[in-house]
């Protein structure tokens, strides 16, 4: 299949070598050089997003945030009529149904998990369209994203709940790294280390957030360059709290934790900075 793929950051460019032995992929990037790895793959590297998309018979974008697919894809009526467009950007779930409304073909495909998962074919993956025969399409490319978990591609029936999946999904990080930060400031206030910490709370309810990210606290990984940075889950939880007109205090804590790394300036560190640099 022709594909055209817009957006190469760090899960972008995994998203796509994923797709890259088995489509005629065309690649564009506004930086540039990202697309080099690609490329080094067989993929074609156009000079604009117009560019990419001609000829195409699915687009793909992973870009930052929903201003960006506005930017890029929206204002400009990039998409050709009867073109399928999975968008693996996370957006809030109006953004979603907001651009499934501007373009016919639009079928929301976020990605739950980090860089390790992706490369090893672990995310997951929602596809949510109100076309059911886009939606089994967009999810027969997009399988090799799950394909070591094929029960974790979920279809669902519009733009909007797959993005309400999304959400929920790094909701419960945010939530859970705050979690663990705090159990640590509570542990060394009483003279616990954070290698006592890690192991008290190894079979408690956030060892899932603990097994993830420990390694960065007690110094086994670098933060920089990291999986998830604290730049991304802190768009991811403006998201959130914008999506709701109720009150979401752990997600508003964890984002003052995120912010504070921002201001430090750690934002392009993994988000497990909040821990490391509590």
């Amino acid at each position: 299949m022709k594909i055209a793929f817009l957006g190469l950051g760090r899960m972008g460019t995994e998203l796509a070598l994923k797709l890259v032995d088995d489509h005629e992929l065309t690649v564009w990037n506004r930086t540039a050089e990202r697309t080099e790895p690609l490329v080094e793959r067989g993929a074609s590297a156009a000079a604009t997003p117009e560019e990419a998309v001609d000829g195409a018979e699915l687009v793909i974008t992973s870009l930052f945030g929903p201003d960006t697919v506005r930017e890029v894809v929206i204002e400009p009526g990039l998409i050709p009529d009867g073109v399928t467009w999975a968008d693996a950007t996370t957006i809030s779930p109006a953004d979603a149904a907001a651009f499934a409304d501007a373009v016919p073909g639009y079928v929301h495909t976020p990605v739950v998990g980090s860089l390790p998962p992706a490369r090893a074919g672990k995310l997951g993956v929602y596809v949510g369209g109100a076309d059911a025969s886009r939606r089994r399409s967009v999810a027969n490319v997009v399988a090799p994203w799950a394909a070591a978990n094929p029960e974790r591609l979920k279809k669902v029936d519009t733009a909007a709940g797959a993005a309400v999946g999304k959400l929920l999904a790094n909701l419960a990080l945010a939530v859970t790294i705050e979690g663990f930060k705090e159990a640590l400031l509570l542990g060394e206030s009483q003279g616990v280390t954070p290698e006592q910490v890690v192991d008290m709370l190894g079979s408690t309810g956030l060892e899932f957030i603990v097994n993830m990210k420990s390694p960065f606290l007690l110094g086994e990984r670098s933060t920089s360059p990291g999986d998830f940075t604290a730049d991304a889950i802190a768009k991811d939880a403006r998201l959130m709290l914008a999506s709701t007109d109720k009150d979401l205090p752990a997600v508003s804590a964890a984002l003052a934790s995120l912010e504070q790394q921002q201001e430090a300036g750690r934002g392009d560190e993994d988000f497990s900075t909040v821990i490391v640099n509590r």
